[in-house]
């Protein structure tokens, strides 16, 4: 059995949507201060790095994160690649297995340079969500820090897959994996009024 960590890491100077809360980690309190223990801070948005989206993201009567179940956040998990592509719709997708995976992530390899926010992404086309309906999936995943345009203000690519039931998980680092089915762990925190949530995501390869 293999680990593999899709997490991007947080660090002071982590890239951030333009405008949301840079993010921040200091000690509190120091060993040398206290006698016993380093104690950190922590400041950031719910949508930082490696993150899942909550309804109430993008819909003021959407569920938050305490109300999703934990089973959208594991389970078996197929990654495609689709790189190169302007737009990620149903055609990229016709000819993947769906037999045994309820999760399936997207390897675009647009976000080439970590260390800064892109510039331009391939968005999720509102197509693509009533396709991955029909096939069993739950969850998608993304190697972009949105599923829709950067400047979208309409997000029909959350919307769309809110109403088909599909929960989205932004922001995965594939560039170290390869094309095949893993099993997914990336589960949120519990908070009872988030719109998001930091996760830690990790793909297990069994073979």
């Amino acid at each position: 059995m293999k680990i593999i960590d899709i997490s991007r890491p947080l660090y002071n100077g982590t890239p951030v949507w333009p405008g949301d809360t840079p993010f921040s980690f200091s000690l509190n309190w120091t060993k040398e201060e206290t006698g016993s223990v380093n104690v950190g801070q922590l400041t950031m948005s719910s949508h930082t790095g490696t993150h899942v989206d909550a309804p109430f993201h993008f819909d003021s009567d959407g569920k938050r994160i305490l109300d999703m179940p934990l089973e959208r956040f594991m389970g078996p998990a197929i990654v495609v690649s689709v790189e190169d592509i302007s737009e990620i719709g149903p055609e990229h997708v016709m000819k993947v297995d769906f037999t045994s995976v309820k999760k399936i992530l997207f390897k675009t390899s647009a976000w080439n340079d970590p260390g800064r926010f892109p510039e331009h992404i391939p968005p999720i086309n509102k197509e693509l969500a009533p396709f991955l309906k029909e096939k069993g999936i739950d969850l998608i995943g993304v190697d972009l820090p949105s599923v829709d345009p950067l400047d979208s203000k309409d997000l029909k690519a959350h919307h769309s897959l809110r109403e088909c039931g599909i929960g989205i998980l932004e922001g995965i680092d594939l560039s170290h994996v390869d094309t095949g089915v893993y099993e997914l762990v990336a589960l949120p925190l519990p908070l009872k009024e988030g719109d998001g949530s930091p996760v830690r995501a990790v793909l297990i390869d069994r073979k």
